[in-house]
C-alpha cells in the first residue's frame, strides 16, 4: 500500500481549519453552549471540556441509543451535560457526578440558564464515592466517562454494574497525543488510560473500538463501548 503524500499528512493548522469548518457546517453557533464555556473561562477552570464536535457526538449518541437514563462522570462546568440533556426525551434524567462544590454550582447556573435543569441531577463527590450510593436505581442507557483518568478502570466497573445489556459507554481522552501507545510512561493518567483501555478490550461485559480524533482539543481520541 503507498504511502499518503506528505501534504495529506495532518498538521495542527490543518486539522484546525477542518475542525473549525465541520464546527461551523455541522454544529452551528449556540449562545448556552458558548456561555457556558466562557463562564468557564472567566471562572479560571481548565479549558478540558469536549470540542464541539464531540459534544455533538455525545447527543447524537444518546438519540441513536434511545437513551432515557444518562450518567456522566465529570461535570466541569456542564457543557458536555448540556450535550446529553438536549439529547434525550423531555421526561428523561442525566445524573452527573462532579467532585469541586466550584465547579458544581456553575454547572447548575448553565444547566438552568440552558432550560435542561430540570433533567440534570448534579451528585457532589468523587466518582469512586457516589458510583456505588447509585446501585439500585433504574439501569442507565449510555454512560459517558470524562474524569480523572487514574480511576477509568474504577469508572468502567460501576458503568457495567449501573448499566444493562446495550447500555452505550463512552470514554473520553483515550489517545492523549499518541502517548497511549507509550508502554514505558510513567504518568499516571496515561497509565489510568491504558488500563482502562485494557478493561474494555479483555472484560468480557463489554465490546469496545476507539477512535482517534483531530480537533479543536488537538490529537486526542474516544473510546466507545457496549456493555453485553
Amino acid at each position: 500500500m503507498a504511502e499518503p503524500a506528505p501534504d495529506t499528512w495532518p498538521t495542527p493548522e490543518k486539522w484546525s481549519r477542518v475542525d473549525a469548518y465541520l464546527t461551523e457546517l455541522l454544529v452551528g453557533h449556540d449562545p448556552d453552549l458558548e456561555r457556558a464555556v466562557a463562564d468557564q473561562q472567566h471562572a479560571g477552570l481548565p479549558a478540558i471540556e469536549v470540542a464541539p464536535v464531540n459534544g455533538k457526538l455525545l447527543h447524537l449518541m444518546a438519540r441513536i441509543s434511545g437513551a432515557r437514563r444518562v450518567l456522566e462522570v465529570g461535570t466541569l462546568a456542564a457543557y458536555s451535560t448540556i450535550w446529553l440533556a438536549r439529547g434525550i426525551p423531555g421526561d428523561g434524567h442525566v445524573v452527573t457526578i462532579e467532585a469541586e462544590p466550584r465547579n458544581a454550582e456553575l454547572a447548575r447556573a448553565n444547566l438552568e440558564r440552558a432550560g435542561v435543569g430540570d433533567k440534570v441531577e448534579i451528585r457532589l463527590g468523587r466518582g469512586a464515592d457516589v458510583l456505588p450510593t447509585l446501585a439500585g436505581d433504574e439501569p442507565f442507557d449510555l454512560v459517558f466517562i470524562d474524569a480523572d483518568k487514574e480511576s477509568n478502570t474504577i469508572y468502567l466497573d460501576w458503568a457495567a454494574r449501573l448499566g444493562r445489556p446495550g447500555t452505550v459507554v463512552m470514554v473520553d481522552n483515550t489517545v492523549r497525543g499518541g502517548e497511549v501507545a507509550n508502554p514505558a510512561t510513567e504518568n499516571p493518567q496515561i497509565i489510568g488510560v491504558q488500563r482502562g483501555l485494557e478493561m474494555l478490550g479483555r472484560d468480557p461485559r463489554f465490546d469496545a473500538t476507539a477512535i482517534q480524533t483531530l480537533d479543536a482539543k488537538g490529537y486526542d481520541g474516544i473510546a466507545i463501548a457496549l456493555v453485553v
